[in-house]
This record gives structure tokens, C-alpha cells and sequence, in this order.
């Protein structure tokens, strides 16, 4: 995957100040805002595995810290078994179940070890920490330990040129040695990026200004 370059906070609220005018330069602009869905499967060798996983998110940023809020809101069921005790896919919708996950952290206006897709995708930022809420349906997740320490990586990209839309991929990725991994897997966790505030398209205008800089 290709980053699109370090942002500098700095430099963004600089740019942010500019756009808005003088009158602006002292109020702190609105959240920038994400929002999409989840589909994807767990692998096979996690418990009760393979998981089919479906849900929602959002994404909440403060563009002069780069403070961000992350929550995800998911459903999963798995599948019945065949005579030889594999999964069978005709008896889908078995332990159905729910999950809600917050994470709060810092930005970073890059992908660096951020999961690669083909064809590939460009720029975008993440996300990384340890999540503070992790239920299954309501509760403290069992897998999880009480407060939650599983980490997380947030991954959004998108593509470029004309005619592209720029925040277009999501990944989820739990970490190496994290409680959830035992039940959501280690792999990434896949999803779309349905829409985005307006302010994006000022980032996307500053990404661009710092790309033809170099």
C-alpha cells in the first residue's frame, strides 16, 4: 500500500485556519466524521469458528489534535455442522450473537503496516491502541479480560486520481498476543467507507498540496 505522506498536525491547522479565514482562526472546527459497514469471516480455526460478521461504525476525528473516537457496532453467527463435522454453509445463522467496540487514541496521517489490498489502495491515516469497551451481546466479552486489553489497529484508505473516491476501504485488526484474537482471529477484519463529512475534502485538498511539495 502507498502512503500519501505524514500530515503534520501543525501544518493541517495552519491549512485549516487558511480555508476557514480570520474570522474562524480562533474556534475549533467541527469533528471530521466517517461512517460505513463490516462484512467479512473469521477464519475457521478460532472458537466456534468460521463467524460470519456484519455491522456498522464511526469515526470521529478533532482535526487540530488528532484525537479520535472509534466505535463499531457488530452482529455474528456461524454455521451448523455436515455429517463429517464440518461447517455446513446450508445451516447458516447458528449462535447468533452481538458485539460493540470502542476505541479512542491518536491519528496517524499514514498507513505504515497498514493491510494491503489488490488493486491497491492510497493514502488514508490509522488508528492504534488498546480498546476501552468489548461486549458480547451487552456484556464484558468473556474471551476478554475486565478492563478490556485487547489492542487495535483502525485502517482507512481509498483511491486516487479522477473520478476516484479517496476514503473508500476499512480495516480492523486485532493484535498479536490480544484476548479478541481467540474469537475474532488475527487476520484483518474488512469494510466500506459509506461517507464522510465535507471537511474531508479539505484534508484531501492538503494531502494533495503536500504531495506536489515534494
Amino acid at each position: 500500500m502507498k502512503g500519501a505522506g505524514v500530515i503534520a498536525a501543525t501544518g493541517l491547522l495552519s491549512f485549516l485556519t487558511l480555508v476557514a479565514g480570520p474570522s474562524t482562526a480562533a474556534q475549533e472546527p467541527a469533528p471530521l466524521q466517517f461512517s460505513g459497514l463490516i462484512n467479512d469471516y473469521s477464519p475457521s480455526t478460532v472458537s466456534g469458528g468460521p463467524w460470519e460478521m456484519h455491522g456498522q461504525w464511526t469515526l470521529s476525528i478533532n482535526a487540530w489534535s488528532g484525537k479520535a473516537d472509534f466505535s463499531a457496532d457488530m452482529t455474528m453467527s456461524g454455521y451448523g455442522k455436515n455429517e463429517m463435522g464440518d461447517p455446513d454453509a446450508t445451516q447458516g445463522g447458528q449462535s447468533a450473537h452481538t458485539h460493540h467496540i470502542r476505541l479512542t487514541g491518536t491519528v496517524t496521517w499514514n498507513t505504515t503496516g497498514c493491510p494491503t489490498y489488490s488493486p491497491s489502495t492510497y493514502g488514508g491515516f490509522q488508528l492504534n491502541g488498546t480498546v476501552s469497551l468489548l461486549t458480547a451481546n451487552g456484556s464484558n466479552a468473556k474471551f476478554e479480560t475486565s478492563p478490556p486489553s485487547s489492542t487495535m489497529q483502525v485502517c482507512v484508505s481509498g483511491g486516487e486520481g479522477n473520478g476516484s473516491v479517496p476514503f473508500s476501504n476499512i480495516t480492523l485488526t486485532f493484535g498479536s498476543g490480544s484476548p479478541a484474537v481467540s474469537h475474532f482471529g488475527g487476520q484483518p477484519i474488512h469494510g466500506v467507507v459509506r461517507g464522510w463529512n465535507q471537511q474531508w475534502d479539505t484534508l484531501r485538498r492538503f494531502d494533495s498540496a503536500q504531495q506536489g511539495l515534494k
